[in-house]
């Protein structure tokens, strides 16, 4: 039987002490044991950033990258090994920001991955900046006159794309995000969460802002029905749905069974080297 001391690791925590990335850690480390996946069955992949260390603090299969590139990563694996439950960690910075491209294209092709996005509105390693999200009005270090630009709506984003599930969660409430990364991990096809984060050093709003808006979705809600979705994923600054957003368990056309249809049907690393016509084709397929 897993257990969470399963996923202990003995790496220092760099976090703020009172980071809502805490609850996320504890979170997630919930939510695998409740689905049974011991460590060596788990492939954590993220970029840059605060988000981007909690890899470090679970112990199982982990790659660090570059910024932004958190997800082309996790895709190559996937492809690679699908034996591997493989789930991306990043921020808002990394992923909406330096990755803006690559989760646009991430969900068109629709791998057999989770995305698990901490969104505390900030560039928080880096000293408090505006993010893509930050709202406007919201002075930063950087923005000392307020930021201008609009905030990128990365759940309408996902909607409009096809993402077949869509998710919020709020790093405050550990039992309903558990539930959340539950349902998302072991989705079958690309699984999106996005996660309010706080950031108590340089966050424009503390944490009780928040709290005085979250709430979550009613049992009655129908998260099958996408304009009603696209509605919910619009709603900020006075409410704030958390909740399975959108989800279409329809048979959706998965990256990588190309891949596998025509080339190999297992892992490549033991199968050895594939013909070379049909990488030539499967390359073929990402134009």
């Amino acid at each position: 039987m897993v257990k969470i001391e399963d996923y202990l690791s003995d790496t220092e925590n760099q976090w703020c002490p009172g980071c809502p990335n805490f609850g996320i850690l504890t979170a997630m480390k919930n939510a695998l044991v409740t689905l049974g996946k011991r460590p060596e069955e788990i492939c954590l992949i993220s970029g840059i950033g605060q988000a981007a260390k909690l890899p470090h603090y679970l112990k199982c299969n982990f790659f660090n990258g570059l910024h932004g590139r958190t997800l082309p990563i996790a895709v190559a694996i996937n492809v690679v090994n699908p034996e591997l439950t493989t789930i991306a960690v990043t921020g808002d910075g990394d992923c909406y920001g330096e990755g803006g491209n690559h989760f646009l294209h991430t969900i068109r092709r629709n791998p057999n991955i989770t995305l698990a996005v901490h969104n505390n509105q900030i560039y928080g390693l880096t000293k408090g900046q505006a993010s893509p999200t930050t709202e406007p009005g919201d002075r930063t270090r950087l923005q000392f006159e307020g930021v201008e630009d609009e905030p990128l709506q990365p759940l309408g984003i996902a909607l409009l794309h096809g993402c077949p599930f869509v998710a919020r969660g709020y790093a405050g409430d550990i039992e309903h995000l558990s539930e959340l990364l539950v349902e998302a991990i072991g989705f079958k096809g690309f699984s999106y969460v996005d996660m309010i984060q706080p950031c108590i050093s340089w966050g424009t709003h503390p944490v009780s802002w928040y709290k005085e808006r979250i709430y979550k979705l009613p049992p009655a809600y129908d998260p099958r029905d996408k304009k009603v979705a696209l509605k919910k994923a619009a709603e900020w600054g006075g409410r704030i749905p958390i909740g399975v957003i959108y989800r279409n368990d329809s048979p959706q056309k998965l990256c990588g069974n190309y891949f596998r249809k025509n080339i190999f049907d297992g892992k490549l690393t033991e199968l050895g080297f594939p013909p070379q016509q049909p990488i030539a084709e499967m390359l073929g397929w990402f134009r």
